[in-house]
């Protein structure tokens, strides 16, 4: 993986090869990206769902740790689960109530 220095290090050799090009019609292409971030950002519908305890509790931990309202980390999830962009991580293994036995 690469640092931040060398990320941008690689940019800028790119540059200096003359490997990017100015965009044609840049303003129609500020304005598309614009209008863009404007739906992303958008919150104009309500959802009510229902979900276990157990998630809740995680889902409101994880966004503590981030800095986030919780609701605010699910529209994010889910933003990114239909735009194609959430990524699977590795499978953690966890013990839902149907997976305990009582032990004799």
């Amino acid at each position: 993986m690469k640092t931040d220095k060398e990320y941008e290090a690689s940019i800028l050799r790119s540059f200096e090869r003359g490997e990017w090009k100015p965009i044609k019609n840049s303003q129609k292409e500020k304005e598309r990206f614009r209008k863009a971030a404007t739906e992303t950002l958008l919150k104009n519908r309500r959802v009510n769902i229902r979900i276990s305890a157990m998630d809740l509790e995680g889902l409101q931990a994880k966004a503590a740790s981030e800095g986030l309202p919780y609701q605010t980390l699910m529209a994010s999830v889910l933003h990114k689960f239909v735009s194609g962009r959430l990524v699977e991580g590795p499978a953690r293994i966890t013990i839902g109530a149907t997976d305990r036995r009582k032990r004799s």
